[in-house]
């Protein structure tokens, strides 16, 4: 086959394509706040969505980070969109579980920090919610599972909201409009490399 046979196929299925993905693009008419699920074992769920808070940013959307379980205030993330008045973020956890190993404590602080939540999931001037961290708070049971999903369900029409973390539930999954699954293939920790600056931290 000449470098032109092969030009011509290139061409031939590219435009096949294209009317495909035209159809479809056509066909995607309805505008409202989407929800968004990134869970599985994998790393990038929250780095995931703290992309959406940079991409909405650049839109001018006003955006609320409610970080769960997290307790530190050195990330580079916080750092950077700290600067921007159009960032509402809220550290609302005492750490990881395994860290603070207090049932009592880890549910008390969960509800102080659903309250910040709720209240950015009932204002129309936030159009961007992320809920980091928050299925382990359904999965722990440190919330109300049903009060959680009525409260996103019932969110201003046009507010996005983006959950991050492992194990989502059933019932988060089929109330989200788009969900992503990350695959744990490889990771430098378990070769002994600690957390670095700019890629973990």
């Amino acid at each position: 086959m000449t470098q032109d046979d092969r030009d011509q196929r290139h061409r031939q299925r590219m435009e096949r394509k294209k009317t495909v993905i035209d159809e479809q693009i056509s066909k995607a008419t309805d505008e409202r706040g989407l929800l968004l699920v990134l869970t599985g074992n994998g790393k990038g769920k929250s780095s995931s969505a703290f992309g959406m808070v940079a991409r909405a940013l650049g839109h001018g959307l006003k955006v609320g980070v409610c970080q769960f379980l997290k307790s530190r205030r050195d990330t580079g993330e916080e750092a950077y969109f700290n600067r921007d008045p159009g960032v509402a973020w809220h550290v609302l956890g005492d750490g990881f579980t395994w860290d603070t190993q207090d049932r009592s404590q880890d549910i008390a602080t969960a509800e102080r920090g659903w309250a910040v939540a709720e209240a950015m999931l009932s204002d129309s001037g936030c159009q961007l919610v992320v809920l980091d961290e928050l299925t382990y708070l359904l999965s722990y049971r440190y919330l109300d599972s049903d009060k959680v999903l009525e409260a996103i369900r019932r969110r201003p029409p046009m507010q996005h909201v983006v959950v991050t973390g492992r194990g989502a539930s059933d019932a988060l999954i089929e109330l989200a409009d788009t969900v992503t699954e990350m695959r744990d293939v490889k990771h430098a920790f378990r070769a002994g490399v600690k957390a670095q600056p700019g890629v973990d931290l």
